[in-house]
């Protein structure tokens, strides 16, 4: 059997344009220390630096969310079989959740539920820190190990306060790079809050045993319909087709579309929503093929739809999310909506409208890839 490397991503992921950018193939590189492959240039797939040290382990290929290798694999692991026909992948338990600390309600997004558990880990010593996304502005964010609730509160960023480089820069985006954080890990014990394709790696990390996937203790999953890329010329695109500034936007959301809260409170026009349909020419390209909404491969996933405002969605998929969650609210870290057979129904058939929805749009879009 042949082993593929690097050069088989190249031809297979890169040149088809649908690499995630999620970092996995330079942070967990077999020759790491010799730098083989790395970021040139920010917003494009990893190159090779040193090609001539490469191992030809094909770690980079296995542990990479565009090959599916080990989708059986995983499936298995995660109780069931066919994510196709499961779109919402194994659910243990399905709640909509508040944060009862004020501070996290106020300046987390829907309901503060994500931070207020890593708090919660991080004060019972079951963690010692988190690898987050902090918001550095409107459509850009940055990869942060959070060790504190002050860090945590820093890095909910509810508060868009423009950053003075938001004006010279000439791309940014709404993916955070998390997995090369893991490149400087200090800890015995981390939790990870990331996009489908950054937990779909780390569990071929941990089912392969490369270190340090052993010691992340917890994967925290966000529901995921896209991330946005921007440069100028779709900055400019942007604001005029939808009649903002970015600098005048404070917060972003997503629920069933998304949602542009602008700075001139007390107006009707404060509030903006976009639909998805009307936002496919700012998706990152990668993003129109990955088939996973919900975090499938999550020890908990999160998101905002199917939860009224304030409140956010929950699903349990795992032994460790289920008693994590029922640890918090036995707690009073977080509080619980009594969702009755009904409110359940609709907002499961909602999930997995959105679900299957991505899931058509991979399809499409790896179809379109092919006949070019």
């Amino acid at each position: 059997m042949n082993i593929k490397t690097f050069n088989d991503l190249i031809e297979e992921v890169h040149k088809p344009g649908i690499c995630q950018q999620c970092g996995g193939c330079v942070s967990f590189c077999n020759s790491i220390e010799n730098e083989v492959i790395g970021f040139k240039e920010p917003n494009l797939p990893p190159e090779y630096i040193n090609k001539e040290k490469c191992l030809k382990c094909g770690i980079c290929y296995l542990i990479c969310p565009q090959t599916h290798v080990l989708d059986l694999d995983l499936n298995k692991n995660f109780n069931f079989s066919d994510f196709s026909s499961m779109p919402l992948g194994f659910v243990e338990g399905f709640y909509s959740c508040q944060a009862t600390d004020k501070e996290f309600l106020k300046y987390g997004t829907d309901g503060g539920v994500v931070n207020s558990i890593i708090n919660y880990l991080i004060e019972k010593r079951m963690i010692d820190g988190a690898i987050v996304a902090k918001t550095r502005a409107p459509f850009s964010r940055e990869a942060i190990i959070a060790k504190s609730k002050e860090d945590l509160i820093k890095a909910s960023g509810v508060k868009l306060n423009v950053s003075p480089q938001l004006h010279t820069v000439q791309k940014f985006h709404t993916y955070t790079r998390s997995l090369p954080k893991l490149r400087h890990y200090k800890f015995k014990k981390l939790a990870l809050v990331g996009t489908p394709c950054q937990i779909y790696t780390i569990r071929c990390m941990q089912n392969l045993g490369i270190i340090p996937s052993e010691n992340i203790e917890i994967c925290l999953g966000l529901f995921c319909y896209e991330n946005f890329f921007f440069d100028e010329l779709k900055v400019e695109k942007f604001e005029k087709e939808f009649k903002l500034k970015l600098k005048n936007i404070e917060r972003l959301n997503i629920k069933e579309d998304l949602i542009i809260n602008l700075k001139n409170k007390g107006t009707s026009q404060n509030v903006i929503h976009i639909p998805f349909n009307k936002l496919s020419k700012y998706m990152r390209s990668a993003c129109g093929v990955c088939n996973d909404f919900t975090n499938i491969y999550a020890d908990i996933s999160f998101g905002g739809l199917g939860s009224p405002n304030k409140f956010t969605t929950v699903i349990t998929r795992t032994k460790k999310g289920k008693e994590i969650i029922n640890k918090v609210i036995k707690a009073g870290v977080i509080k619980t909506l009594n969702l009755d057979a009904y409110t359940q129904k609709e907002m499961k058939e909602k999930i997995v409208q959105f679900s299957q929805s991505k899931i058509l749009r991979m399809e499409k879009n790896m179809r379109n890839k092919l006949r070019t």
